[in-house]
């Protein structure tokens, strides 16, 4: 098992955009159970990708360091997980 998990983001108030501090993460649509597929998003080099799911555009920004995406409630974390 891996030593770290990757975040998982939601879109449910239909923001344009999402600033995150993480290149690679996963892509939800909305909270379940209202999310779409469950999509690894990988930006490499890049600063933005978009879902291509639910067209949510994820900007990186390395700036964040007190929260890992802006608004902080696009964090999704799985109650059911342990």
């Amino acid at each position: 098992m891996a030593a770290t998990s990757i975040p998982h983001f939601r879109n449910d108030a239909g923001l344009p955009v999402i600033r995150v501090a993480a290149k690679e993460f996963m892509c939800i649509g909305a909270k379940p159970p209202f999310d779409h597929p469950h999509i690894f998003l990988d930006m490499g080099s890049e600063t933005e990708i978009v879902c291509p799911y639910c067209s949510t555009l994820f900007r990186y920004d390395g700036s964040l360091s007190h929260a890992i995406c802006a608004p902080p409630d696009a964090l999704w974390h799985d109650s059911r997980a342990a």
